[in-house]
């Protein structure tokens, strides 16, 4: 027995009547009835409400304590009567009654209430992460996010999956995020990198001989925050498989989310097998290549539309002749919407940067027509033309926009959220994954206009080699997939290239010379040229993962230290200015401002 604690917090019920026991806790709330202090202690495990009397020599020493100090308890476990019970509590039949207590840990005045679900800002918060911390939402996603990566570990063990660990300190590469680089004292001028993921080294792993590898790995990239990613750091779950094809690493995750989802969530998961959709349909289908599915709205193509005599919509008709195109959005059923409905979604349209959304309802009274403010300019014909594309019926609406194929996809990707929203489509108890596959392994640069790897150049491409046609590098796709869940994009993957030749062909198409090559992946180049294993893998956001489970729409919720918006750490100082003696025996000076 601890000489702290006999029992924990969330421990003590009926069977304990009459005990003497040792609690060991912090002060999460008092209430003072005059004769009677309330005092709720909480450790990591649940809550104890304690009792002390008046009369009791340790009462105003105890009245004066500080919310949020550790004490220690020496009582007597009572029961409850029936009134009193509180049934939020898995101790809440009973109680202790004090007979001494002493002072473990002092608490200052808090800079914000433990105990109070109440917003403060990102500042406070993470200045004071240990306190934020404490209180029971976040410490249960920390807690959840220790027991999914528990669960990870024991559904990949058994799979076959074996652990390792890669290195931290390697060297910099040129595609990707912008890499963390870390100076080298022995090496005076050169420089370390930290790596963005274990990449190469989980390829290198299989080249060595192993099956499958799997590792909980720490990736560092310098790019700015968002709501699903961290500025700096974040975890992932890395796996790699030998011998395998694209549908070998389907499997592994299908298999390994199901089970996870299922054990951490209630949510219904709309689909265990999940569907794949190709690249060029999700972008067509959703703008975006990572879709909500649980979003029941379809974007359709209507750029032909405005190539017929009959419409007169002058203003689109100019644009798609320039090669703008036309895509909408049709809604069900919403003719008897009001009209703040429709320019709502209009002035939605203009804030993101747009000239706003046309649309209009379709009618019948003695034939189709358009009632809206552009409805004046198609025939019925027509009409009936869009309503056969889109699937639309009498009574729906629609919503269209013309521009650049990008400048739409982006927009009506964002459109189709809102509207669904604003409709209520959107079951929020779901999960709703899927596959995104056959990426194009090229893509042209929007600032420079050269040709450039989409995702990751050590991706194969798709069929034969001697059948690819490197003329026409955009029309190239690669083994390249993602796994999306209710928007989310949780993780890339591909099956990698593992013939040389080949690699040095696809860089070269990118801009890079064999002499780039060998040098930045003189690692890689020198493995694969000694007999390289068909291989493939993918890497999962552990935060991403959490997130969703946690029903959390930001990651700094399930993660235990996170930085600011600027990548800043306020509990710790970093990053920090260092001394001039260490910059001397790193061969560095800082420039002058």
């Amino acid at each position: 027995m601890s000489k702290y604690r006999t029992h924990t917090c969330g421990q003590l019920n009926l069977k304990n009547k009459d005990q003497n026991i040792i609690l060991s806790g912090w002060i999460n709330k008092k209430r003072d009835h005059g004769n009677l202090l309330f005092i709720d202690l909480r450790d990591n495990y649940g809550i104890t409400q304690c009792v002390i009397d008046k009369n009791n020599k340790y009462f105003k020493n105890l009245e004066k304590i500080q919310l949020e100090s550790v004490i220690q308890v020496n009582g007597k476990v009572v029961e409850r009567s029936n009134e009193t019970i509180n049934q939020d509590l898995i101790t809440g039949e009973v109680e202790v009654n004090i007979i001494s207590f002493e002072v473990l840990g002092h608490c200052k005045e808090l800079p914000m209430p433990i105990f109070s679900d109440q917003e403060y800002s990102e500042e406070i918060r993470l200045k004071y992460r240990f306190l934020d911390l404490r209180r029971k939402k976040i410490h249960e996603n920390i807690i959840l996010r220790s027991k999914v990566i528990t669960f990870i570990r024991n559904k990949l063990n058994e799979l076959g999956f074996v652990e390792f660990q890669t290195p931290i300190l390697t060297s910099s590469s040129p595609e990707g995020a912008r890499d963390f680089l870390v100076p080298s004292r022995l090496n005076p001028g050169k420089f370390y990198a930290l790596p963005q993921a274990p990449q190469q080294f989980k390829q290198l792993i299989m080249v060595s001989g192993f099956d499958k590898y799997f590792q909980i790995a720490p990736c560092f990239r310098d790019e700015d925050a968002r709501a699903d990613r961290s500025p700096g750091e974040f975890y992932q779950l890395d796996l790699e498989m030998s011998f395998v094809e694209q549908e070998d690493v389907f499997n592994v995750l299908e298999n390994l989310m199901v089970s996870l989802f299922k054990k951490f969530s209630k949510k219904k998961l709309l689909s265990e097998k999940f569907p794949k959709i190709p690249y060029n349909k999700a972008m067509l289908n959703y703008g975006t290549d990572k879709p909500d599915l649980r979003n029941p709205l379809i974007i359709k193509d209507l750029t032909k539309i405005f190539t017929r005599e009959d419409v007169k919509f002058d203003i689109f008709k100019k644009l798609v002749k320039s090669g703008s195109v036309v895509r909408a959005i049709v809604t069900k059923n919403t003719k008897n919407n009001p009209r703040s409905f429709f320019d709502n979604i209009d002035k939605w349209a203009k804030e993101q940067g747009a000239s706003g959304l046309a649309y209009f309802t379709f009618e019948k009274e003695n034939k189709i027509s358009a009632k809206g403010p552009v409805g004046k300019f198609f025939s019925e014909e027509s009409l009936k033309e869009m309503m056969k594309i889109t699937t639309a019926e009498v009574g729906d609406s629609i919503f269209f926009s013309c521009n650049n194929v990008r400048e739409v996809e982006k927009l009506l990707a964002l459109a189709r959220d809102k509207i669904a929203r604003d409709l209520k489509l959107i079951d929020e108890n779901n999960f709703a994954f899927c596959w995104v596959v056959d990426y194009p392994m090229f893509e042209l640069d929007s600032l420079t206009n050269k040709i450039k790897f989409s995702h990751n150049p050590f991706s194969m491409p798709q069929g034969e080699v001697k059948d690819i046609n490197f003329n026409k590098p955009l029309n190239i796709k690669a083994y390249q997939y993602d796994i999306v869940c209710n928007g989310i994009e949780l993780s890339s993957g591909a099956i990698r290239n593992h013939i040389p030749d080949l690699m040095y062909k696809l860089f070269s198409i990118a801009g890079y010379d064999k002499k780039q090559v060998d040098n930045k992946f003189s690692g890689m180049i020198n493995a694969l040229s000694y007999g390289a294993p068909p291989h493939g893998g993918i890497a999962p956001g552990i935060d991403r993962i959490v997130m969703l489970l946690a029903n959390e729409k930001n990651i700094r919720e399930v993660t235990m230290f996170p930085m600011n918006q600027n990548a800043q750490d306020l509990m710790m100082n970093a990053p920090s200015d260092v001394t001039d003696q260490q910059l001397k025996e790193l061969n560095i000076s800082l420039r002058k401002k």
